[in-house]
């Protein structure tokens, strides 16, 4: 069996793996088909580790994914509950909470404390031809969804909760700081659910322009020194930080209107928070913090089967497994046109 792994920063490398142990009570073994390159995956690519989980042996990358069920255990069910066959096409989400704790029972599994991560170490993802994960974290997929569109998933799983967060109504005004994938969701979404204006704001003037694309009313680039062009305080009721949380999550505080509500979606490389209280404070704002998602496969899949959400239109490039540590290189230079690298695993029956 194939897999890459990261070695160190930036030291990507395929390799082989021993073959798996037969599924575990509850647990399915997929043939993985693509993987999607995550923001956070780019941090731990970068530097070795993210917030404060550090990589400290060699990790298989990629948590954004869905396969086919090869093998299943008797007892596996997916996570509406129906059992899990040989041949089912699905998505995984990566996130297995210990279902047990006061999060997971009050319904908040993404904060559960005792949960584990695929991706993240000491865990291994997606990056790799086959991999046992648990049946409820595996929801059914249309045949007719491409397998890049089955790994984007995750992606607009990640920004529904936002929007969630955000308690979006219709007629709100929204920013969206940070087009990259999440970002681009959440500019779909905010369409989608009457939002208007939608501003959007990015350091990448064909970000800038695929939101528009998608909804947007107007949009501006941000200098490389994290300046942003536009008007300085539009006043919308929500506002979206969907970047690498550094000057980002200030210039969201400020397009927001006293009395709105700040969601934060973005992971900063650096684990520290850039806010200036008297902003916050003065203006009275509602921040949430978005950690990953929850309950959003079942909306997310149906938005996407259903053609809301065009999640092959964000796919620029792919890549086989092979060329995994060229693709990682790539978007870490993020060339022009660049918005969604993805991986594709799956190989010939």
């Amino acid at each position: 069996m194939n897999a890459v792994r990261l070695h160190a920063p930036r030291d990507l490398r395929l390799g082989t793996a021993p073959a798996l142990a037969p599924p575990r009570p509850g647990q399915v073994r997929i043939r993985v088909g693509s993987v999607g390159v995550c923001g956070s995956d780019l941090h731990m690519y970068e530097t070795g580790r993210i917030g404060d989980a550090i990589i400290k042996t060699p990790l298989v990358l990629g948590h954004e994914f869905g396969g086919v069920v090869v093998e299943a255990a008797p007892d596996a069910v997916d996570g509406l509950g129906a059992p899990l066959i040989a041949g089912t096409r699905v998505a995984v989400d990566p996130a297995v909470p210990c279902r047990h704790c006061r999060q997971c029972e009050e319904g908040h599994p993404n904060l559960c404390p005792h949960h584990y991560f695929y991706g993240v170490w000491p865990d291994d993802g997606a990056l790799r031809d086959e991999m046992l994960v648990e049946g409820r974290n595996c929801f059914p997929v249309p045949a007719t969804m491409s397998e890049p569109a089955v790994a984007l998933l995750e992606t607009l799983g990640v920004a529904v909760h936002a929007v969630d967060l955000g308690r979006l109504r219709v007629g709100d005004g929204v920013g969206v700081v940070g087009c990259g994938p999440v970002g681009l969701l959440l500019v779909r979404l905010a369409k989608l659910s009457g939002a208007a204006p939608i501003l959007v704001w990015d350091k990448h003037p064909w970000r800038v322009a695929k939101a528009l694309a998608l909804g947007a009313d107007d949009g501006w680039q941000v200098s490389e020194d994290g300046v942003p062009g536009g008007p300085k305080a539009p006043g919308v009721d929500i506002g979206f930080e969907a970047a690498w949380a550094d000057t980002s999550v200030q210039h969201t505080a400020e397009i927001v209107r006293p009395g709105g509500r700040v969601v934060l979606v973005g992971i900063p490389g650096d684990d520290r928070l850039q806010l200036s209280h008297g902003t916050a404070r003065r203006k009275g704002l509602t921040i949430r913090m978005a950690r990953r998602m929850k309950h959003t496969y079942p909306r997310a899949i149906a938005l996407a089967a259903a053609g809301h959400v065009d999640l092959d239109d964000l796919v620029s490039h792919r890549f086989g497994l092979e060329r995994t540590p060229e693709a990682y290189a790539m978007n870490m230079r993020y060339p022009e046109g660049l918005l969604k690298i993805v991986v594709d695993c799956a190989q010939p029956a």
